[in-house]
């Protein structure tokens, strides 16, 4: 951008200071009563953390629940065989709360996104020339196994694209997805939004698609799940993937995984002791046995019981459930809005409100741009985000304020 344009954006800007004082002053709260909780993270002074779609900061109390468990696995005589167990189940009844689940059984702890998804490649039975849809350039985890799976299966995996033009592009993409579906489709996998700018799939729409052909709907809800309401009795997917570190707010190598009645009697991944019959009985383990744990706890990654990401991921969802998701969106669109709107009216490009995340959205620059210019002036305020591909990726949360979105405009403008 020239040094006149920076000019005209400059001024532009300072016709909105006296209003965005005013704005500071304001105690930020929604209708709901959230309210900025950045004290209960240890985020440097000084910093504007805009990237939790990068990875989220841990709570305080999330941190102490680390530290409890390393504590305790320094003594192990203090674990009991019943501890294996015990410490899982809560984790699952809080996720179950969470996205709407009854049945805690129904939900399984892994590792990673990619285990997740591993689990359903192995029971999806596809024939050659039937077809896998996910939407174009989504996360490497939710491609690599498809694309795994149709080389095995000589099916075919499409990825529909965005329109190229900007003027109702979520809407237009979504109307892509549900063109795509046919009898031939199998599988359909997406996030619930897109994890490189946010636009929102109409999993409603597509669920109502999917069921009319007899396809599976297979959710990565990494980028969403934690901040954004998702209702497993409202969306019905056949599987939810879901990686702990991100908008769940948990620690790394930990994440949850909710599978439907399709997966029954399916097989696991690895064949592990604790994921059998009986396993809770430590004495007779050599007693083998054909048949696993009900419902989905199948599975489970082995060693799920970890006594120190599992107290951590725990505490992160109880938190979020005492926050609840919909309230983080509220949040997150209270505080931005403002200066989403400042950006738009000179020249940035941000998707429309109705097709969008609140927490999670890509913000593309004016023409003559120089990304390079933008990165360097970014950082030289101490503001994290992320660029993917021609776009910057905004991702605010509770711990963010309207004041960190101010200082992300001056450094734009």
């Amino acid at each position: 951008m020239d040094k006149k344009s920076r000019l005209v954006l400059r001024n532009y800007y300072e016709t909105y200071t006296a209003r965005a004082f005013l704005d500071f002053l304001i105690p930020q709260k929604t209708i709901n009563d959230m309210h900025n909780q950045r004290a209960k993270f240890s985020i440097p002074k000084g910093t504007t953390y805009l990237n939790c779609a990068y990875m989220s900061p841990l709570l305080k109390s999330v941190e102490k629940a680390g530290k409890s468990g390393i504590e305790r696995k320094r003594n192990p005589f203090q674990i009991s065989a019943n501890d294996f167990f015990s410490g899982s189940e809560p984790l699952r009844s809080e996720f179950g709360k969470l996205i709407n689940v009854k049945d805690p059984k129904r939900i399984v702890i892994i590792p990673s996104v990619s285990y997740g998804l591993a689990t359903v490649v192995k029971n999806a039975h596809l024939n050659s020339g039937d077809k896998i849809i996910v939407a174009a350039e989504q996360f490497p985890s939710n491609y690599y196994p498809w694309q795994r799976l149709t080389l095995d299966t000589k099916s075919t995996l499409t990825a529909i694209a965005p329109p190229d033009q900007m003027e109702s592009r979520g809407k237009v993409w979504n109307e892509r997805i549900l063109e795509a579906i046919d009898s031939k489709t199998k599988i359909v996998s997406l996030g619930h939004v897109h994890w490189a700018d946010g636009t929102r799939f109409d999993l409603e729409s597509i669920r109502k698609r999917t069921r009319e052909v007899g396809a599976l709907l297979v959710i990565d809800g990494t980028q969403s799940v934690g901040a954004l309401p998702f209702d497993v009795q409202k969306f019905q997917p056949d599987a939810l993937i879901c990686g702990g570190y991100k908008w769940l707010m948990g620690p790394y190598s930990i994440g949850l995984a909710y599978y439907g009645e399709y997966f029954n009697n399916g097989l696991p991944i690895e064949e592990n002791w604790i994921n059998r019959q009986d396993s809770e009985n430590f004495s007779s383990l050599v007693i083998y046995q054909s048949n696993y744990q009900p419902g989905a706890l199948r599975y489970e990654v082995g060693e799920h019981s970890n006594f120190i990401l599992v107290p951590m991921m725990l505490e992160a969802l109880k938190q979020i459930n005492q926050w609840k998701p919909e309230n983080i969106q509220q949040y997150c669109k209270k505080i931005s809005q403002p200066t989403i709107k400042k950006l738009r009216a000179v020249g940035y490009w941000i998707e429309e409100d109705d097709h969008r995340g609140q927490h999670l959205f890509g913000v593309r620059f004016p023409k003559g741009t120089s990304i390079e210019d933008v990165k360097e002036r970014v950082k030289k305020k101490k503001i994290s985000v992320s660029f993917r591909g021609d776009s910057m990726r905004v991702a605010p949360n509770v711990y963010n304020d309207a004041r960190d979105f101010e200082r992300l405009l001056e450094a734009l403008i």
